[in-house]
């Protein structure tokens, strides 16, 4: 292993800053080198994202990549000369593609490293068991072949990686992680007027994510329908298919005042979501989807934002006692929970001090130190 220890991590979601945490806290230690490569331009799933630097004093270094076809997850490409040369920069010790292994920007990294002396791992988000046709199944067969290790992104990932014949001694878990530096609780005057600027009276009931149903956008509004609070607002912050439909129900149901629809730079994701009184996370599970890990969640956490969330895939595990756990489609059941915590600031208080313990779970400071000790033990296994 080299000295300093060279961490090479490529992926697409790496061209916003904020998910560059983990790495950012790992280059602050002069044991470790850090270079991330991402997207010069990739089509997010709410808006189209250039390349952000990073932060002032940062010691990460950057590299942006072409790429084409980025609408496309399954389909899109890095321009192979810059691939190919920026896995040739350095010694890395490591090479980690936060890509699946079953796309081709993933088989493409992989192909990448197979002449150099770097040790190749990838993360995986997969939750459900799918089989797929070619030429996806030959990607991440050969992912698989020259992978020295994998990483699941949470437990039910790994549980599924497992029953598909993923290696147990070769994989890990190793979670996302909240910048508790950037979310955390608002003090009271700054939070009032995030939601004056709004348009909104708290409490604030809000929804942080795509505006589809997989996220249960129906069956949040058909909740909302049964609140007797005498007064509330929400706030939905992200953009979709269904914001048309949720503006069509705020007008017939004389609640237009009420509520607020607004994406967010994400920068500016953490005065937002800490401008929230309740956050409700109705994901809902699909024939080719379930949650996977839910970034909201622990974002809401380090904000001091009390969750009722559903128990769709990976959400009961990631909320543990820091939030309320509903059936999936159990309207009643959302309203009831949200009733709860608008009449009850006890119970909403207990919920924010577990949240707060279990975003520390998942800081930053802590994903970081399990990265480091997983990346030195895979440069430690021989080269496959």
């Amino acid at each position: 292993m080299s000295s300093p220890f060279k961490v090479l991590s490529i992926g697409h979601s790496y061209c916003v800053a904020m998910n560059r945490g983990i790495l950012r806290k790992i280059a602050e230690d002069p044991d470790f080198e850090v270079t991330v490569g991402g997207p010069a331009y990739f089509h997010g799933d709410l808006r189209p994202i250039e390349f952000e630097p990073e932060p002032e004093g940062s010691q990460l270094k950057t590299v942006a990549i072409p790429t084409r076809l980025s609408k496309y997850i399954h389909l899109f490409w890095y321009q192979g000369k810059t691939l190919r040369q920026l896995v040739r920069s350095n010694d890395f010790d490591v090479v980690h593609a936060w890509e699946e292994p079953y796309i081709y920007a993933g088989y493409q990294v992989s192909q990448s490293c197979r002449d150099q002396p770097a040790r190749y791992c990838f993360r995986t988000a997969q939750s459900l068991n799918k089989r797929y046709p070619p030429p996806f199944n030959w990607f991440e067969k050969s992912v698989l072949r020259h992978a020295s290790g994998w990483i699941a992104g949470a437990s039910l990932v790994h549980q599924q990686m497992l029953e598909r014949g993923f290696s147990e001694s070769t994989g890990t878990i190793l979670n996302l992680a909240v910048d508790t530096t950037a979310f955390r609780p608002l003090a009271p005057e700054h939070k009032c007027q995030v939601q004056q600027a709004l348009g909104l009276q708290g409490p604030v009931i809000g929804f942080n994510g795509r505006l589809e149903t997989d996220k249960g956008i129906e069956i949040l509004l058909a909740a909302l329908e049964k609140i007797k609070h005498r007064t509330w607002s929400c706030f939905f912050m992200g953009s979709g298919r269904l914001e048309g439909m949720i503006r069509q129900w705020a007008e017939t149901h004389e609640l237009t005042k009420r509520i607020a629809i607004k994406l967010i730079p994400h920068s500016e994701v953490p005065d937002y979501q800490g401008a929230m009184d309740i956050m409700v996370a109705p994901s809902q599970t699909m024939p080719n989807w379930k949650e996977q890990f839910g970034r909201m969640l622990i974002e809401a956490f380090a904000a001091g934002v009390p969750v009722i969330a559903s128990d769709s895939g990976e959400i009961p595990f990631t909320v543990g006692d820091a939030g309320i756990i509903v059936s999936e489609k159990d309207v009643d059941g959302y309203a009831a929970a949200i009733q709860r915590l608008l009449d009850d600031d006890q119970q909403r208080q207990t919920l924010i001090d577990n949240g707060l313990k279990r975003a520390d779970h998942f800081s930053v400071n802590q994903t970081a130190e399990r990265y480091k000790q997983f990346y030195r033990e895979l440069a430690s296994r021989e080269k496959v």
